[in-house]
């Protein structure tokens, strides 16, 4: 398996698991609403904990999520430095398409 599909598995499963805990910790709210109980207070800290933990795959995301773009920016840097007019006539043949597409509306 290549890198990248790697990165987009592990993207993938912080994504499912941040989704997870947030479904928890919505469930666990809506328990602890008005419960002034010691139960209350344990799980207040429970969804405290789950939201910590939220909070640290978002970052662990977001870290991903960067490096995916500063990869993807350098190549396409090396990619216009080694074929200027290649790109300069891609770039020119997306502009006339959509060129020709907002003209029609």
């Amino acid at each position: 398996m290549s890198s990248n599909g790697e990165a987009n598995l592990n993207q993938e499963e912080l994504i499912d698991d941040l989704r997870n805990v947030l479904a928890e910790t919505e469930s666990m709210l809506k328990e602890v609403a008005s419960d002034g109980t010691e139960q209350g207070r344990a799980l207040r800290a429970k969804i405290a904990a789950n939201l910590s933990v939220a909070k640290d795959k978002l970052v662990e995301t977001e870290r991903l999520v960067a490096g995916k773009a500063k990869v993807a920016a350098k190549v396409t840097d090396e990619y216009v430095h080694e074929n200027p007019w290649t790109s300069v006539g891609v770039a020119a043949g997306v502009g006339f398409l959509l060129g020709l597409l907002v003209s029609r509306r």
